[in-house]
This record gives C-alpha cells, sequence and structure tokens, in this order.
C-alpha cells in the first residue's frame, strides 16, 4: 500500500504547505487519501479540501497500534497513494524520552518511509549535520528523504542538495522557494479553517504550480510504493439501533474527527448536519444533539443574533433530548461568551455558566479522562484517552464536574483537574474525544440515545 510521511525538523519547517502542494500536485491524476498525525482539526480540513477525500487522524497516543494501523487500512484501501503530514517535529510527542505520539512512532508502527522538511535559510553545509541526525537518532526511522523550504534560489537548493547527499545516505527530493506573496491567515490556535477561506483555491494552485517545477514529485511517488507491509488487523463494530443525530456544522462548530462521525454511522446513526448561525431551528425528528468544537468566539455576536435557533435548542434540552457537547459546543451552551474583544453575547443559557476567551492557553495537550458519576457516556470509572486545547475558561454557579483528568508524564501525575458537566440527558466538556481510544464511550452513547434513563 503506498504511502508516505511528510514529516519537519519542528514546528513551523514547513511541512503543512509541502503537504498540501504535494496532495494538490497529486491529486489530478491519482486518489490521495490525506492523514495528519496527532489531534489536530484545522490542517485535516485543509487536506480534505484539497483531495476531495476526509482526512483522517492518526494518533499514538490516544489510540492503541492495532486500531491505529485498522484505521490506516480502512480509510486507504481504494487510493492511489496516502500523505501523511506530520506533527511538530519528527522526534516531538507525548513526552521525554519516550516517542509516543510522535510522527516518528506513527511512521514506524505504519512502516511508512519519511521525508523531511528542512527550512534552508541561512545555512548550507550544516544542513548536512541537522538532516544526519535526524537520520541517525533513532534508526527504526525509514528516514529516506529530505525536501528543503524556504530557499533564495535553484543554487541555494544545489549547495544544500551536494551537502546532504555527501555526507548522509538521505536523497534530496527538491525544494519549494520563498513565496513572499503566498500565504494562509493564522488565528489564536492556529491557521483560519478552510471552510472560512474564500481564496483557497488560488493559494493551493499556486503551491502546487511550484512544487510541480521543484520537487521530484515522481521520485516521491515511488518512494511511497516502498511502504514495508503492514498487516491490518480485523476490528467488529457491531450496528446497536436507527437514530437520528443533529449535527452543528458550519464556520463556527467544524471541529470533527471524521473516524468518530464514520464510527457513529456504522453503529446505526443517520447525522443530519444543520448551522447553528445560519438555521432557525433544530432538524425535525432527531434523537440526539452533538455541538462540536471550533471558533464560537470568532462568531459569538452571529450566534446571538440567531435568536429562535438558541431558544429551540434550549427548549429541545428542557423536553429532555440528548446531546454531547465538546469545547466550542460547551461555550455554546453557556450563558454567555465574552470574546477577544472583551464584548459579552448571550448563548443558550443552559449552563448556569459563562465563557470568557482569555490571552493565553489555559489547556494544551494530552489528559487521561475518568468519569466521576453515571452519564451519557456511561458508568463511573470509565477511562479515555483525551485532548484539550483552548483559550477560553467557564465561571460556572452550579454545575459539579463529572470528569477527572490527569496529565502523566514519565509514569509521573504532573497535573489533575476536574471538567465536564452533565445536565439532564447530556454533558458538555472541554476534552476532545477520539472514540477508537475507548469504543465502550460512544456505544454508551448510541445505547442511551435510543433507551435514554
Amino acid at each position: 500500500m503506498a504511502g508516505i510521511v511528510i514529516a519537519g525538523t519542528n514546528s513551523g519547517a514547513g511541512k503543512t504547505t509541502i503537504a498540501m502542494g504535494l496532495m494538490a500536485a497529486l491529486n489530478p491524476a491519482m486518489r490521495v487519501q490525506p492523514f495528519k498525525v496527532g489531534p489536530d482539526y484545522i490542517d485535516p480540513a485543509f487536506h480534505s479540501y484539497i483531495t476531495g477525500r476526509p482526512c483522517r487522524n492518526l494518533d499514538s497516543w490516544m489510540l492503541a497500534d492495532r486500531y491505529l494501523k485498522y484505521l490506516y487500512h480502512k480509510n486507504s484501501a481504494d487510493a492511489d497513494i496516502s500523505v501523511i503530514e506530520g506533527v511538530m517535529g519528527l522526534y516531538d510527542g507525548a513526552e521525554i524520552g519516550s516517542d509516543i505520539g510522535s510522527t516518528a512512532q506513527v511512521a514506524k508502527i505504519l512502516r511508512l518511509p519519511v521525508v523531511l522538511v528542512v527550512d534552508g535559510k541561512g545555512i548550507s553545509q550544516s544542513v548536512a549535520a541537522v538532516v544526519k541526525g535526524y537520520a541517525d537518532f533513532d534508526r527504526q526511522v525509514n528516514l529516506k528523504g529530505v525536501i528543503f523550504n524556504n530557499l533564495s534560489s535553484e543554487n541555494h537548493y544545489r549547495l544544500l542538495k551536494e551537502a546532504v547527499e555527501m555526507y548522509s545516505s538521505i536523497k534530496t527530493y527538491g525544494y519549494l522557494p520563498k513565496m513572499i506573496d503566498v500565504s494562509l491567515p493564522e488565528r489564536h490556535l492556529g491557521l483560519v479553517p478552510a471552510i472560512e477561506q474564500g481564496e483557497l483555491k488560488f493559494v493551493i494552485d499556486k503551491i502546487a504550480q511550484v512544487i510541480r517545477k521543484t520537487v521530484d514529485i515522481e521520485g516521491l511517488v515511488k518512494l511511497s510504493h516502498s511502504a514495508r507491509k503492514c498487516s491490518a488487523p480485523k476490528i467488529e463494530i457491531n450496528k446497536i439501533t436507527n437514530i437520528r443525530l443533529a449535527l452543528a456544522f458550519d464556520k463556527a462548530f467544524n471541529f470533527y474527527y471524521q473516524d468518530n462521525l464514520d464510527l457513529l454511522q456504522i453503529m446505526g446513526a443517520e447525522i443530519i448536519r444543520f448551522s447553528p448561525l445560519a438555521d432557525q431551528r433544530l432538524p425535525q425528528n432527531i434523537d440526539a444533539l452533538v455541538l462540536g468544537g471550533g471558533f464560537p468566539e470568532v462568531f459569538a455576536a452571529e450566534l446571538a443574533s440567531n435568536r429562535p435557533m438558541l431558544t429551540d435548542i434550549k427548549h429541545n434540552l428542557e423536553r429532555g433530548l440528548p446531546y454531547i457537547a465538546e469545547c466550542g459546543g460547551l461555550m455554546y451552551l453557556c450563558n454567555s461568551i465574552t470574546d477577544l474583544n472583551a464584548e459579552k453575547h448571550q448563548m443558550v443559557g443552559w449552563f448556569k455558566g459563562d465563557s470568557l476567551m482569555t490571552k493565553r492557553l489555559q489547556r494544551f495537550g494530552y489528559a487521561e479522562l475518568k468519569t466521576l458519576q453515571p452519564s451519557i457516556y456511561g458508568e463511573p470509572d470509565k477511562t479515555i484517552r483525551v485532548h484539550e486545547f483552548h483559550r477560553s475558561k467557564i465561571e460556572m454557579k452550579d454545575e459539579r464536574s463529572i470528569f477527572e483528568l490527569r496529565k502523566i508524564r514519565n509514569k509521573q501525575l504532573v497535573k489533575q483537574w476536574q471538567c465536564g458537566f452533565a445536565k439532564n440527558r447530556g454533558v458538555g466538556s472541554y476534552a476532545h474525544l477520539h472514540y477508537y481510544a475507548n469504543l465502550s464511550f460512544p456505544q454508551s452513547f448510541i445505547k442511551f440515545v435510543e433507551n435514554p434513563k
């Protein structure tokens, strides 16, 4: 199965730009399946836009090896090539002294060749030491090539190519020149999502045009076919029932793992998308509501002005509609959101608390979640690995936390806190769940919706 990992020496090296450009350059002639290492929602949306296929997350911290292999094979079975964009630097993971959660670990689990993206600005022969160091750091990683980013000229590329190939066995596959007139806008949590960008096609096409001229695409395709055999485990997932789920999806809410949505459908859920920004009420005849993450703070004024939707959601929750709200969805269900301009906007008012944006990240990274009481996710003392990433905090008045979260590094507890709120027939929390981290969580959710207690 043809596949290739595009890794970076560090965040900002240019792997996202090169991965997207490669996908766009390959896409007209090949079926390209995109993947993203780690707990990311924004980059995968760009990948999906470019390839026309849903991007999938490969997270070796949250998921056991067998599920990682299963999802990789399941989603790339009908593709000509898989392009996997890494996370941070090649060896950056959940903790020092381990490769868990890193691009390197995913590449080793899936037995895929790796191409390293190196920012070549202001360097010449020293780049050989950089590349050789990455190649020698872990010999089990199949690091086979390098692409340079941010170069001033073709002559600069020739110098770097000569240096790398003189001092190592790593092959150079081209470069991307400094592109002053091409950039993607950023926001407080990273790039502005693809769903918001009207000029996205122009930017992607421009990058792809350059990639076709300066990168050995044929060589990369050939390299992808050198991927070592990796067997796919069999995972049996049974249909539980037939239910209808209303899924919030628009510019304000679009942070979802595609594999989560697919899993819910396999278990018997029909997913009906709606927009809290544009629609006046929830879809008819639904059995549950799912409010994912996103940027409700950016669109808070528009969300607040849609009073019919706010009223309809609160009315349905009061009537007992089961629900799940993650991060941005939790913020939306509170009394209000105070945005980054310190302007307060009224929201659904289901949870008696207020969400406030802050100048710095409140939570960032992995944690182990344990349920403290019965909920839509099942009985107490169930555990699942999760991810949090937000710049808001919630001042809750009378709701009691239902989850305990623990951050553990090198087998040592470094931080512990509580989050998540249960009210009536649902829960809201900042934690992002990947359902394949513990299949009993979505199973309990589906069974609860079918037979709410």
